[in-house]
């Protein structure tokens, strides 16, 4: 047990994740029936143990980005709610985690290059998503407002796993590597990804929209 733990520690010394303490805004949403994803402790539990078996992913529906995406012209400017995921060409719901096309920041060694900018999911939907890291820079990967609006399950880095009873603050890349996050879309809505610390020339952000 005491190698296994030193064995993660090691690791998050190069990939970090920093967690959120529980604040007024989680608080908040406990009392609000309306912002309570619709989903059981049993529910949860059972997608838990289905999110540990690696193998579930092998023949999963790929998630294309934006650019691979049926996205309307000007629909940046209409609520989540408004677009259709079948229009816009997403896979339908299934029970099976499906995998996001990877977030790459530093794509290609260019430090400031990524990978996609937006990105479109169902609502009710399982998935992964690994957002890796080729630049040789450090990268803070910012999504509070998304991260607070899904049922994170777990965050994976090198096989090692990271049960989750709240939301990260930001993921922390201080060199190459992969992070995988493990979640459960709930409701419609658009939210804003970025890496933070950088200034406006080399900005590096975009969206994560969560269709019907």
């Amino acid at each position: 047990m005491k190698s296994s733990w030193l064995a993660l520690m090691a690791t998050l010394f190069g990939l970090g994740v920093a967690f959120a303490p529980a604040g007024p805004t989680f608080a908040q949403a406990a009392d609000d029936d309306e912002a309570k994803p619709a989903a059981s402790a049993d529910a949860q539990a059972d997608s838990d143990d289905d999110d540990d078996d690696d193998n579930e992913s092998h023949g999963a529906s790929m998630v294309p980005a934006a650019d691979g995406l049926k996205i309307p012209k000007g629909s940046e400017m209409m609520p989540a709610a408004a677009l259709n995921g079948d229009q816009i060409g997403l896979p339908k719901n299934s029970l099976s985690s499906q995998i996001i096309t990877p977030l790459v920041l530093g794509q290609g060694g260019q430090p400031f290059k990524v990978s996609h900018n937006d990105f479109y999911m169902r609502a009710g939907q399982a998935y992964r998503w690994d957002i890796k890291s080729e630049g040789d820079i450090e990268y803070k990967f910012n999504a509070p407002d998304f991260f607070r609006n899904v049922w994170m399950n777990q965050i994976v880095i090198d096989d090692l796993e990271i049960h989750m009873a709240g939301a990260p603050a930001w993921l922390e890349y201080d060199a190459h590597g992969t992070i995988t996050v493990q979640f459960q879309t709930v409701r419609p809505g658009r939210y804003e990804w970025s890496v933070g610390g950088l200034d406006e020339e080399h900005e590096m952000k975009g969206t994560i929209t969560v269709v019907p």
